[in-house]
């Protein structure tokens, strides 16, 4: 062997060794901002009663479910939003409240797919199977929502069944992960010198700031750990997608689970799908069901931030989470499972196709309408 040779393997080794290690430092940087957001949420809202208070405004579950439509359709990230909803419902959000909001975040990150649909605007027959393929995402989302959001404000069903859950792994039992939790003692370091570097700022706005610079550490971490996952796995995700797609609906969501939850991002695995549906290798019935596994493997980001919490607060962070899984594992099973509604989403998509194929404005104005003005108005007529 060439010496050559062997300094492109040292070079090899060294890139996928300095890749792993970030993904490291992402990751503990997730769970830091989370517990800078519960933490700063805490101090400025004075506990639990300040935060009804401070979300007085989104008592109402439509408008929650708005504000998380919006906010990741902003964001362009449903990680982030339920990270960021799991350390505000450790710092005192009332659950009832964030379910809608977790919900909503289902809604707003199907954009990022749909906005790379419009890659393919130039041709004609191209840009209606891209569009296709990508608005399946949104009816089913939209029907998910439609369905279970009712059912929970009526039953309280997705709360019933995490609290239940997250009380067995926290709680009071044999179980309990409190006795072995390592990550708080990893974090308190780091979140105790964000406050402390803030700690000019005078009062209960602290809090807010450390509120602030935690989603925004979120935010940067979020998408740099994505980025860094793509690096390192996305070959062996293409290699799962092209394998999987083709043979049936169960080993679809099966990899496209598996698939989100390398590359931690839905938007990254449904927008790998748009560009093999615009080409025709892939109909929007094919690529369906591992678009719904996307959905299950993107919850694996809130339940990794909930391990960040720890006390009183860890039982009710990790509820949220769950509820966050349980509502796509159930919608999964429930839509797909009965055949009258596993094919609305279908149908819905391909009208809209048709539609946004004949008028390319129409198109745009969907994508520009239903993820921004429409819910930024309706926010604003129901206040």
């Amino acid at each position: 062997m060439s010496s050559k040779t062997e300094q492109v393997i040292d070079v090899s080794i060294s890139n996928k060794i300095f890749n792993w290690a970030a993904v490291a430092f992402f990751v503990y940087m997730v769970l830091v901002a989370v517990g800078t957001v519960s933490s700063g949420f805490k101090l400025f809202s004075g506990g639990t009663a300040g935060a009804k208070e401070i979300f007085e405004f989104a008592t109402n579950p439509f408008i929650a479910l708005l504000l998380g439509a919006l906010a990741t359709a902003l964001v362009q990230s449903s990680s982030t939003v339920t990270s960021v909803i799991v350390g505000l419902v450790a710092g005192g959000l009332p659950i009832g409240i964030a379910i809608p909001m977790v919900m909503g975040a289902n809604i707003g990150t199907t954009i990022t797919n749909t906005i790379v649909s419009i890659g393919h605007v130039r041709d004609k027959e191209e840009f209606k199977r891209a569009f296709s393929a990508a608005t399946v995402h949104d009816f089913f989302n939209l029907l998910a929502v439609a369905i279970f959001l009712p059912l929970e404000i009526a039953f309280g069903f997705l709360q019933n069944v995490a609290q239940y859950l997250s009380h067995f792994f926290v709680g009071d039992t044999d179980l309990s992960i409190k006795s072995f939790n390592f990550i708080k003692p990893l974090t308190k370091p780091t979140v105790s010198f964000i406050k402390d570097t803030l700690d000019f700022i005078p009062g209960s706005n602290l809090g807010l700031a450390m509120v602030v610079v935690g989603i925004l550490i979120i935010l940067v971490s979020v998408t740099s750990l994505g980025k860094v996952l793509r690096k390192v796995m996305v070959g062996r995700a293409k290699v799962i997608l092209h394998n999987a797609i083709g043979r049936g609906p169960v080993a679809g969501i099966s990899s496209g689970t598996a698939v989100t939850i390398m590359v931690q991002s839905s938007s990254t695995t449904t927008s790998l799908m748009i560009p093999l549906a615009g080409s025709g290798v892939f109909t929007t019935k094919q690529i369906y069901p591992f678009t719904l596994g996307a959905n299950i493997g993107t919850t694996i980001t809130a339940l990794l931030a909930a391990t960040s919490i720890s006390g009183a607060a860890s039982e009710v962070a990790l509820t949220i989470a769950l509820v966050h899984l349980l509502f796509n594992v159930f919608a999964v099973a429930l839509i797909y499972g009965l055949p009258f509604l596993r094919d609305l989403p279908i149908k819905a998509a391909e009208k809209l196709a048709i539609i946004g194929t004949e008028n390319k404005m129409l198109a745009l104005l969907y994508v520009v309408g239903s993820f921004f003005i429409i819910p930024s108005l309706m926010i604003f007529a129901v206040r």
